[in-house]
């Protein structure tokens, strides 16, 4: 199984292997979803191990078509079991329209309804592990190192946490109002904004590809779907006569025409842009998304602690 792991990556050098994690296929592996066991095989033998899981993740296996594998995984000394779970693809919904979600870093998330999802509490907690971080790290001793340690991955969780909250909350109202979900495709922005020294940190915090990928496979899941446009002027342009100007966006949060006058809250409009520039594209969205590289299915995992 190692030599398959690294053997897919063609013409180039395999680097070292951390024995932290093993790869099972059917062969190997296999689930009782009634008895919610798991049975590996091992140097000495097959191994049964009862599975902790919650309501969630035992919807998941009870309506799955089969398991496929796993990932054996090895955190902080306890093991964790992550299995494929192919499910059959719902039928795709023929949208009414388009609800355009803008990303950003003071809002995580604004739809073209009005609805912000707000960042702040998500901010502050990234800005304190930020400060204790530099702290720890610049008093170097034995009990910095530790504490450094056990707080390792705080962050991450919590900010994933949040994703998942925000992204089901989209999905969800996309599905039962009968529109598919737009989104800008944001990839290389980080390359491509200029940013003083003390905004940078936030910049490259920013987990909006972790957000788009979790909208993405829920929105596969409940046959919502998904556009992503180009997101040249989303913030600048005006949804009332289409002006498009730099000045139109005096503040971050403020959007004024310069020609027209309406304004209202930036992110909003942008977010309504966003949608009808999807809806343009709708007739020809998968040859769009095919053609950027977004054509690949994104596969839910199950997490299984076992004992």
């Amino acid at each position: 199984r190692v030599i398959a792991r690294v053997g897919k990556r063609k013409g180039k050098k395999a680097k070292s292997f951390k024995p932290n994690s093993v790869d099972y296929d059917q062969r190997i592996l296999s689930v009782n979803i009634e008895a919610e066991t798991v049975s590996l095989s091992t140097v000495d033998g097959r191994v049964k191990i009862p599975m902790h899981i919650g309501e969630y993740q035992r919807q998941l296996l009870r309506t799955a078509k089969s398991i496929q594998g796993g990932v054996l995984v090895r955190k902080k000394g306890s093991w964790h079991i992550y299995l494929w779970c192919e499910h059959d693809d719902p039928p795709v919904i023929n949208p009414n329209g388009f609800l355009g979600v803008d990303l950003g870093i003071v809002n995580i998330a604004t739809d073209s309804d009005g609805e912000v999802y707000s960042g702040k509490h998500l901010n502050s907690v990234r800005h304190r592990y930020r400060r204790l971080r530099q702290k720890l790290q610049k008093k170097g001793t034995q009990s910095a190192k530790r504490l450094l340690k056990k707080i390792s991955g705080k962050e991450h969780r919590f900010a994933s946490h949040v994703n998942h909250r925000v992204s089901k909350c989209i999905v969800a109202k996309a599905q039962r109002t009968g529109r598919g979900i737009a989104l800008e495709d944001l990839r290389g922005i980080r390359e491509r904004v200029r940013l003083r020294k003390p905004q940078r940190a936030t910049l490259h915090s920013w987990a909006f590809h972790d957000l788009a990928q979790k909208i993405r496979y829920k929105a596969e899941r409940a046959g919502v779907p998904l556009v992503f446009v180009d997101p040249r002027n989303t913030s600048r342009e005006c949804p009332a006569c289409g002006h498009t100007e730099r000045a139109n966006r005096p503040t971050q949060a403020l959007f004024r025409c310069v020609v027209c006058g309406y304004s209202g809250l930036a992110d909003h409009f942008a977010a309504v842009n966003i949608g009808r520039r999807a809806a343009v594209i709708q007739p020809n969205a998968g040859a769009w998304n095919a053609a950027h590289g977004y054509h690949a299915t994104c596969k839910p995992r199950t997490s299984v602690r076992g004992r």
